[in-house]
């Protein structure tokens, strides 16, 4: 008996470890749906901020908070956030957990940290993306979005980009360059959050999530 017990302790204390390293990804996971939130709230605070019209006519969307941009000659760019695309409902899908990384050549220095969505304009491109990853200004084509809260702020606006982008420094827009970006699908945050059967393509047809985050999130990007 006393070996069984003996042989019993490693496991317990395996099983320990791994349902803590599971509840820190959930907490992580948690917190980056809730950052997304705050990001989308502050950004309506803004005068400049995204119109209307290109939220109700563009079908995906993608939240980066805290995007490290750091340079010295040679750049770099990395961050975590999520991805949701509209459903044939009108509705919001649960979000996708995604990686952005990219880099960037030239004269430049100093490290910035910037909020950044993007708008897309077919969900296809990020529904179509699966597990695997693609690039922005390779395979698809991105723009500095129009800003103006009000619909008509974008009436002549042809909106004809793939992909618009709008990124936030210290409370103010900051253009950055995001062609070359690549946008990955993150699996071990979907599979921490969802659980490991969890699909992104399953995920982007679905929004019967009931996390509380989750709920927030898709109020308020439906409220904007």
């Amino acid at each position: 008996m006393k070996i069984l017990k003996f042989l019993k302790l490693p496991l317990l204390i395996s099983a320990f470890f791994l349902l803590a390293s599971a509840k820190t990804q959930d907490d992580k996971g948690t917190e980056r749906i809730n950052n997304s939130t705050n990001i989308l709230k502050e950004f309506t605070k803004m005068s400049e901020s995204i119109p209307h019209q290109l939220l109700e006519e563009y079908q995906g969307i993608v939240i980066i908070p805290k995007l490290i941009n750091a340079g010295f000659v040679v750049g770099g760019k990395r961050g975590q956030g999520i991805a949701m695309v509209k459903l044939a409902n009108g509705k919001w899908s649960d979000p996708v957990f995604v990686t952005l990384t990219g880099g960037s050549f030239g004269l430049q220095i100093g490290v910035q940290s910037v909020d950044m969505i993007l708008v897309f304009r077919h969900k296809g491109v990020l529904a179509k993306v699966k597990n695997g990853d693609f690039t922005i200004g390779g395979d698809i084509s991105a723009a500095a979005g129009p800003v103006g809260r009000s619909s008509t702020a974008s009436t002549d606006y042809k909106l004809e980009a793939e992909v618009y982008s709008y990124s936030r420094s210290k409370g103010l827009f900051a253009g950055i360059s995001i062609h070359g970006s690549n946008l990955s699908i993150n699996k071990s945050a979907n599979a921490a959050f969802y659980g490991n059967d969890a699909t992104s393509a399953q995920i982007f047809e679905a929004s019967k999530s009931t996390s509380p985050a989750v709920v927030e999130l898709k109020t308020t990007l439906s409220s904007l």
